[in-house]
């Protein structure tokens, strides 16, 4: 596992990001690739720890702890460590269909289970996934593996966000003839138009979609199941649905003004810029500009960052962000042990973007708005807001209290609401009859992803609630089994 001294002899080394004002100016991806010794340096630090926690995978206290994908970790970093790269690539590729994905956009819990966390610096998992994958389609290891046999049997995944790919791609590799639809004008949902450019550049995403095509899954675009074909013509044609739609109904903030011009949900905002920047590079102007804008962004997590670089790259005027919680600690605390996700304190792309233009951190904790304002035009022009405590009520539950005389008022022409998503649409669920949890999304257990519709099966955000891309894809994997099962009476699917 690496070198056994590695972890005391080799301090962790995480590549180098372009500066903050100078990648403010483009859309690419803006780390550069650390060198192949530095990487098996960083390999090396792997300790051979006996149990090791970083692909275990589980949930403890709410949060992710260890890789869900159950990633072999210790295996390839030791690869790494001694140079074998295709090898490291065959181990990666055993458990995670798109490491070109996590290794971009994943915010590793693998790192907060190592074991060499407990003491010092977790090993960089998350910079070594992506450099295997990375030099892997570079070299060419990464090649079209249709599968030999066909099964005869049909099925349709609905969304091809990363549940949905994940799931085809397991499918298709069955034997199965496998049909993937989305409503958008490209393949990959979250994924293509959730994420923008600079975190994960889109053709990675184009490029994995095309080594599917190849290898025989079908994708059909501008479809929406449910409209523009009905659930039960889909359920007629194939032998089995796998619903991967997402959760995509996001969390709106219902105050006074919320009807002005200018607010918006940011999804909306983020998808028609990543869409307007591949049509056109901006230049058709089907987009929601910041430019020269006061912008808030209301919400604290990563979408809520990703609305405040592109606000940058816009070159807005000014931007905040409002956190209804309260500051992170700057160390983990003793309420939050190992291998606990770390709930520290964590400044991203988009902070750091905005602190180097405007001198701070663009967040503001335990603030609530009160309502919006407008201008004669019907423009949001302000926001109205006041700082709130976390305090127990009878019930002995945390809950937000206004501290009096602490109300502001901020300029804003442009506000996105990034406060997470309530679940999935309805339409394909009720045409179907798929039962639903008490939080609405489709009801089916994990392991076996079965609805109570036969031949229905569900996965990904649509299953479980807003989740990990990671997430997504274990759950795209294991529902691919159990769909295979239940086609075939059995399964070979990992």
């Amino acid at each position: 596992m690496g070198k056994p001294t590695g972890f005391i002899e080799y301090k962790r080394e995480t590549p180098v990001e372009a500066a903050p004002l100078l990648r403010i100016s483009h859309w690419k991806e803006f780390s550069v690739p650390m060198s192949e010794d530095k990487l098996q340096t960083q390999g090396a630090r792997c300790m051979d720890c006996g149990i090791p926690f970083c692909h275990t995978g589980k949930l403890i206290s709410g949060m992710a702890a260890g890789c869900p994908v159950n990633n072999l970790i210790p295996e390839w970093n030791d690869l790494v460590y001694r140079g074998l790269w295709r090898e490291a690539l065959d181990r990666l590729h055993k458990t995670n269909n798109f490491p070109e994905f996590t290794g971009r956009v994943c915010p590793a819990p693998c790192e907060g289970s190592c074991t060499v966390g407990l003491k010092d610096s977790p090993v960089t998992i998350k910079n070594i996934e992506k450099s295997i994958i990375d030099k892997g389609f570079a070299e060419g290891w990464v090649v079209p593996e249709p599968p030999k046999v066909r099964t005869g049997k049909k099925v349709a995944v609905v969304g091809s966000g990363p549940s949905g790919l994940a799931c085809a791609a397991q499918l298709n590799k069955a034997g199965h003839s496998v049909t993937v639809y989305e409503r958008a004008d490209r393949i990959g949902g979250l994924l293509m138009y959730g994420i923008p450019n600079m975190k994960l550049d889109k053709k990675y995403v184009q490029r994995r979609v095309e080594l599917l095509a190849t290898e025989g899954v079908t994708f059909v675009t501008r479809t929406e199941i449910g409209k523009d074909i009905s659930a039960a013509q889909l359920k007629e044609e194939f032998d089995a649905i796998v619903l991967c739609g997402g959760a995509t109904k996001g969390r709106d903030l219902n105050i006074e003004g919320r009807e002005l011009k200018g607010i918006h949900l940011a999804m909306e905002f983020l998808a028609k810029n990543t869409k307007s920047l591949l049509d056109s590079e901006h230049q058709d102007g089907q987009f929601i500009s910041a430019e020269g804008k006061d912008v808030i962004v209301i919400g604290g997590g990563d979408t809520g960052t990703d609305c405040v670089g592109t606000s940058i790259r816009h070159k807005c005027k000014s931007v905040l962000q409002f956190e209804l919680m309260p500051k992170a600690p700057e160390t983990r605390q003793a309420n939050n042990p190992w291998p606990e996700w770390p709930k520290v304190l964590k400044v991203d792309y988009g902070q750091q973007e905005a602190a180097a233009l405007q001198g701070d951190d663009p967040r503001q904790y335990q603030i609530s708005t009160k309502k919006f304002v407008g201008d004669e035009n019907g423009h949001v022009k302000e926001l109205h807001t006041v700082l709130i405590e976390w305090k127990k009520d009878d019930q002995g539950r945390f809950v937000p209290v206004e501290v009096p005389g602490s109300e502001k008022v901020y300029p804003a022409q442009l506000v996105m609401l990034a406060m997470g998503f309530l679940g999935p649409e309805n339409t394909v669920l009720d045409q179907l009859g798929v039962e639903k949890d008490e939080r609405s999304n489709a009801k089916a257990e994990y392991g076996s992803f079965a609805t109570n519709v036969e031949g229905v099966f569900a996965a990904g955000d649509m299953r479980r609630g807003q989740s990990l891309v990671v997430w997504a894809i274990n759950e795209g994997r294991e529902a691919a089994r159990e769909c295979d099962r239940y086609l075939m009476g059995a399964s070979n699917l990992p």
